[in-house]
């Protein structure tokens, strides 16, 4: 079980035989630059490795006419005059006398990924292919797309494995049109689109590329059409387009299959973008919570080659498991950002539930940042065989975070055989000397006996190794008595270990922080809040309290709110406040602090516990009480090894008191957190 790669080298034949500054960018390149990315970062080497195998005409006539198959497959024994005079009959598109065996290669490469991932032979994987797919219809070429490659798969998941409810992502900076026109009266697939539109003035200039478009018939509500009408949507964007709109249907729908149509001309580097490779690290780690991990991913565009290589490997390298990189530029959503997602969110309203809750994002006058970085292009005309020599000083610059020797590692009183977790979590049996630990309890005197001694011992050493780098995440068990006392330890370590922003989720019975003595001569003054870590330097401290019987924000950086008793309401209150919060912190550690009566059941633990791993670059470290269940403890271990969180089960709308309550908090925190 792993990442599956499937490319295949003929899907390079194809190229521009005459002079067409329109499709001369989608050129044989982009696979090379894609493939050599992969190469040059150690990426494809960890990937399960398959061959493409060209599509049957049966599989591509789930989608496309046969006699559009019949007229592609005629440009085999076509003349150069022939094709050109072809390729004007349709927008955007050039034909090859390869261009029928490299587009069925495309569509038979989808095809195997998609079977290797519903029959367990990999999580996840990705395929590398061209021509692209998403603008293709049932019997027109368009837009570099010959064979619609996403909604065949699709069609194809329905048939033959007998799947419900697909979700199709297409973030690609062209709408998709063609998967859009597919699917539209269909309610068993959900499609979200985000892309350049500029009211319309933006290619393909349909008018069903708007907000308004939501599907016809059965499939109204189906059809999500998020429209950016300015240039220069970045990160922050982005993040809360996922954050607003798209994820909170996902949840709703909860569907079987993910199948990203993966255009990376949405990314800095092509036109008017601003977007970094590494966010599409963080927004592929958002949709690997969903459908129990079944993700593929499929290219479609792309044409600036370090952008595509570097977006490639950032995604590829999430699917292998790697830490998403910390994020950079800051965290605040333009105004045409926010107005084309709560345009989105009125239009979809009536047809989700989720959106319902009239939880919608907070507009506020922020406008883009200079841009976080420019990217040397590769010269034209550079060939296939020199994409990697140009590459590789530009990949270097990339900054792909080691990844820790250690995934997981657990301080636990029960071994990891008892608790069946998985078999490379790393047991904490080291301990710190005796001395080390007393001085780190000194202002305890409930964790200075010896059983709790060892206990923190285990959680010292376990903690050190994450701020050292060694171990990725963790699990340290700590009793009930001394939950507060332990983790006011954890936070003065983290702090003296040089952590400079901690974000810390506490769960239950932990929202009184302690006011610390003097400590060795250093007077830690307390904010009002009484919370002596607000008066830190850089506001290092981020508290966010899980719990409480009414929301309260006694400063931008120490929060309360309710634990929500839905389905509905807890999605709110992560993906409306706890993420929003979190990537705005950029904290360099997440402690998510189980604590007593915190309520939470095992699904919810594991799903916050896993979309909390993006903001940190995967560094989280999760405390639970010593009488948790070893279910709670196993769910825990298996998400921040990999796996997908569990499902929440039935969607339930938020309570009228939850939704207030989030409200309440969104508007008193709107001026410091831009992502809410």
């Amino acid at each position: 079980m792993g990442t599956a790669l499937v490319y295949h080298e003929d899907m390079t034949a194809t190229r521009l035989l005459w002079d067409d500054p329109e499709c001369e960018i989608e050129c044989p390149e982009r696979l090379a630059a894609a493939l050599e990315g992969l190469r040059h970062c150690g990426l494809e080497q960890r990937c399960l490795r398959l061959s493409a195998c060209e599509a049957s005409e049966e599989e591509l006539g789930l989608v496309h006419s046969s006699d559009f198959v019949a007229l592609v497959r005629k440009t085999q024994a076509m003349t150069k005059g022939e094709l050109q005079a072809l390729s004007k009959q349709f927008d955007a598109v050039y034909f090859h006398p390869d261009t029928f065996h490299c587009a069925r290669l495309a569509v038979g490469a989808t095809l195997q990924l998609v079977d290797a991932v519903l029959t367990g032979v990999v999580h996840n994987g990705f395929a590398l292919v061209r021509p692209p797919g998403h603008h293709s219809q049932r019997a027109a070429a368009n837009g570099f797309c010959v064979f619609n490659n996403v909604a065949i798969a699709a069609k194809y998941a329905k048939q033959k494995h007998g799947l419900h409810r697909i979700l199709i992502v297409d973030w690609d900076i062209h709408h998709g049109q063609g998967i859009q026109y597919i699917f539209e009266d269909d309610p068993s697939v959900l499609y979200f689109s985000w892309h350049r539109y500029e009211h319309g003035r933006f290619w393909p200039f349909l008018r069903e590329s708007d907000a308004d478009a939501n599907g016809q018939g059965q499939g109204r509500g189906f059809t999500v059409n998020l429209p950016w009408n300015q240039v220069g949507m970045g990160n922050a964007d982005y993040l809360a387009a996922f954050l607003h709109v798209l994820l909170p249907l996902a949840f709703e729908f909860n569907p079987e299959l993910v199948l990203v149509s993966a255009g990376f001309d949405s990314a800095i580097g092509d036109p008017e973008m601003r977007a970094t490779p590494e966010c599409f690290a963080h927004l592929t780690q958002m949709l690997q919570v969903l459908a129990g991990g079944r993700i593929c991913f499929v290219l479609e565009g792309g044409y600036h080659l370090e952008s595509l290589a570097q977006s490639v490997c950032m995604v590829v390298q999430t699917l292998l498991g790697d830490p998403a990189p910390l994020l950079p530029g800051p965290m605040a959503p333009c105004q045409s950002a926010l107005e084309s997602i709560q345009s989105v969110r009125e239009v979809q309203a009536p047809h989700w539930k989720s959106l319902q809750q009239d939880v919608s994002p907070v507009l506020s006058p922020i406008t883009h940042s200079p841009e976080q970085r420019s990217l040397a292009l590769i010269p034209e005309g550079t060939t296939c065989k020199a994409v990697g020599t140009a590459l590789s000083p530009l990949l270097d610059r990339l900054g792909l975070r080691p990844t820790p020797p250690v995934r997981t590692a657990v301080a636990l009183t029960l071994t990891s055989a008892a608790l069946a977790l998985p078999p490379d979590v790393l047991h904490q049996d080291g301990l710190p000397l005796r001395e080390e630990t007393e001085v780190c309890v000194r202002l305890h005197e409930s964790l200075a006996q010896d059983e709790a001694l060892a206990a923190i011992g285990k959680l010292l050493c376990l903690l050190d190794g994450i701020l050292d780098g060694q171990v990725s995440s963790g699990i340290a068990a700590t009793p009930a008595t001394v939950a507060v006392a332990t983790l006011d330890v954890v936070i003065q370590r983290c702090l003296s270990h040089g952590a400079q922003r901690l974000l810390c989720v506490a769960l239950g019975q932990l929202d009184q922080p302690l006011k610390l003595a003097d400590d060795g001569g250093v007077n830690r003054v307390t904010c009002m809040c009484m919370c002596p870590w607000c008066s830190l330097p850089g506001r290092r401290i981020l508290w966010l309290n899980i719990r409480g019987k009414e929301a309260a924000t006694w400063s931008m950086f120490h929060i309360s709110t309710p634990l929500p008793g839905t389905t509905g309401g807890f999605l709110s209150c992560i993906l409306g406040l706890v993420l929003p919060l979190a990537y705005g912190f950029q904290p360099d550690l997440v402690l998510v602090a189980l604590g007593p009566a915190h309520g939470l059941q095992a699904p919810q633990a594991a799903l916050l516990t896993a979309m909390l791993q993006g903001p940190a670059g995967g560094r989280v470290l999760a405390l639970v009480e010593e009488e948790a269940t070893p279910q709670l403890v196993r769910t825990l271990a298996h998400v921040l090894h990999g796996e997908a969180p569990p499902c929440l089960g039935s969607f339930l709308m938020a309570s009228p008191e939850d939704i207030q309550a989030l409200m309440y908090l969104k508007a008193q925190l709107k001026p410091q957190w831009k992502l809410l």
